[in-house]
């Protein structure tokens, strides 16, 4: 059987990272590199065996990339701390391992999502392919603050699930928009991209559109039209973060410049 690594980042993940740590119970080598949990993670982690390590964040793709290299393993399979293997999975994967080097430099899964009390099939939330098991010597995470992704031209597909258990409520859904908003608002801005009001007008829309119609979100029922809102606003707030970082001045006006 080929020896794998879990590797998986955290940040306050105790509500989860049981489950995900508990669904690779094959692994060789479990790491958790974490960065500044105040909550139970890291005993958890610690009492399941797992070998943690403390760093300050870097960014999604270079906090994986960072986690990659402190594995014992060539092959390693990164899990989100509120991602598991669902069990159909867990003896999918098994079974490649199990026949000696698997036999693509990486592999994806598909991913579904649960949110406001039901699985997400719609939307563009699902098959939501994820490459997440890879050999280091032929892939690694690309370098992005945001959207990171394996960066490998030899893939396989695997056939089950991996479990995603993406927001704690609608609450957590919105503080997340607001962060990734402005991480992509950086990214846009490191790019070059510049302003323009019809990007803020029409890509929302056009987004919108994408989620609920397109990708046949209504299906999903309430919750399906609550997400394609949302990701309209994510995009809508993205675009008016990079007005912001470009054409508001940031020094506080004097107090006789008051209009009266």
């Amino acid at each position: 059987m080929t020896p794998i690594s879990l590797v998986v980042i955290t940040l306050n993940a105790e509500k989860h990272i049981a489950d995900c740590i508990r669904s690779v119970s094959f692994a060789s080598d479990i790491v958790v590199l974490d960065s500044g949990s105040t909550d139970g993670t890291v005993e958890i982690a610690k009492n399941l065996g797992a070998r943690v390590f403390a760093e300050e964040w870097r960014g999604f793709g270079p906090q994986k990339r960072r986690a990659t290299e402190l594995a014992k393993t060539d092959w390693v399979l990164n899990l989100d701390a509120d991602e598991a293997l669902s069990p159909p999975l867990q003896e999918e994967l098994q079974q490649i391992l199990q026949a000696g080097v698997p036999g693509h430099a990486a592999f994806a899964f598909p991913r579904v999502s649960f949110h406001m009390g039901r699985w997400i099939w719609h939307g563009g939330w699902y098959p939501d392919w994820q490459v997440r098991l890879y050999d280091r010597s032929k892939a690694n995470w690309s370098t992005a603050k945001i959207h990171e992704k394996v960066e490998a031209t030899d893939l396989g597909y695997l056939k089950k699930p991996i479990l995603h258990y993406v927001f704690r409520d609608l609450a957590h859904q919105i503080e997340t928009n607001n962060r990734y908003s402005t991480l992509g608002a950086d990214m846009l801005n490191e790019k070059g991209r510049r302003f323009w009001l019809v990007h803020l007008l029409l890509k929302p829309k056009v987004k919108f559109f994408e989620t609920y119609i397109w990708k046949r979100g209504f299906l999903d029922g309430l919750p399906g039209l609550i997400i394609a809102v949302g990701a309209a606003y994510s995009v809508f707030l993205k675009w008016a973060k990079l007005w912001e970082m470009q054409k508001i001045k940031r020094s506080t006006p004097a107090a006789d410049t008051v209009a009266k």
